[in-house]
Order: C-alpha cells, then sequence, then structure tokens
C-alpha cells in the first residue's frame, strides 16, 4: 500500500503505528496510516485484516528522588 521511498512498517510489524499518516480526524480520535492501519487517539489499533489491538505501549511514571 505504502508507495514512499523508504517503505513504511507493514501493517504486521511491530512498529506498524510508526507509518505515515494519510487521512487524520482529531475530532473524531483516530488516523489512518498508510499501512492500512487506523490509529486511536487511546494508542489501540484496528488492522487492515480486521483484527483490533489494545494500547501496547508501556506507560511508566517518572520515580521519586531522594532529597
Amino acid at each position: 500500500m505504502c508507495v514512499h521511498t523508504t517503505p513504511c512498517p507493514d501493517a504486521t510489524s511491530d512498529a506498524r503505528d510508526l507509518a505515515a499518516v494519510v487521512s487524520s480526524h482529531p475530532e473524531q480520535g483516530w488516523s489512518l496510516l498508510c499501512n492500512g492501519v487506523v490509529l486511536f487517539d487511546d494508542d489501540g489499533e484496528l488492522l487492515p485484516d480486521g483484527r483490533a489491538v489494545a494500547d501496547h505501549h508501556e506507560w511508566r511514571t517518572a520515580g521519586l528522588v531522594p532529597a
């Protein structure tokens, strides 16, 4: 699907959410990537084959700094 000089990651790749944005709809909370993945603002994804992928990022909090 991607025709860029440097191809974007395939929809089956772990880096699929790094593909170029083709269409963005921030008012609705989603973007279509050039590899066919729909990326949601909550970091969930919908793959081209219809499978849903939940938020897969590890969110970490800053540790306390000793005084």
